[in-house]
């Protein structure tokens, strides 16, 4: 450890204008985060999108094409960094009916700052609350905590 895992220097909550309030972690949400999750579902118009905390608030930082592949999704993902993330994975049932069910991946890797990590982890659940139809949750720390295989067996 390098003893920098906490540099301090909290920003102030912003809160108002279009953002809504988090009240369990002084966390907002930006409009936008909602936005581009209803377009997700409703519309089909990305793949996948990462959300980043910045400024005490969930802003959407990338959002994936539809032709975009699970790999695109899982090299977007910062090395070192926590996000929250949703994908909209398809599949092919047994019975052979296409069906698509939308994940959010918490991506807390190992080597992320502690206090990200707290960030983040204090925060999720209420985001979460704000994404209305996540189908499956999944948590990650490593990438193969999180791999294709696992996707895949998690939406069967």
């Amino acid at each position: 450890m390098d003893g920098g895992e906490d540099e301090g220097g909290d920003a102030q909550g912003f809160i108002g204008g279009e953002l809504t309030a988090n009240a369990a972690s002084g966390m907002a949400v930006d409009d936008e985060c909602k936005l581009k999750f209803s377009e997700l579902k409703t519309k089909r118009n990305y793949r996948y999108i990462i959300f980043k905390i910045e400024a005490q608030k969930v802003v959407v930082e990338k959002v994936g094409s539809p032709e975009e592949s699970y790999e695109d999704f899982s090299a977007a993902l910062p090395a070192d960094e926590c996000r929250y993330s949703v994908f909209d994975f398809d599949f092919t049932t047994e019975e052979n009916c296409q069906k698509s069910k939308i994940f959010f991946i918490a991506w807390s890797p190992e080597t992320a700052r502690v206090r990200m990590k707290m960030v983040y982890a204090s925060s999720k659940d209420r985001f979460k609350r704000e994404l209305d139809g996540i189908q499956v949750e999944l948590q990650a720390t490593d990438p193969s905590e999180m791999s294709f295989d696992i996707i895949k067996s998690r939406a069967l």
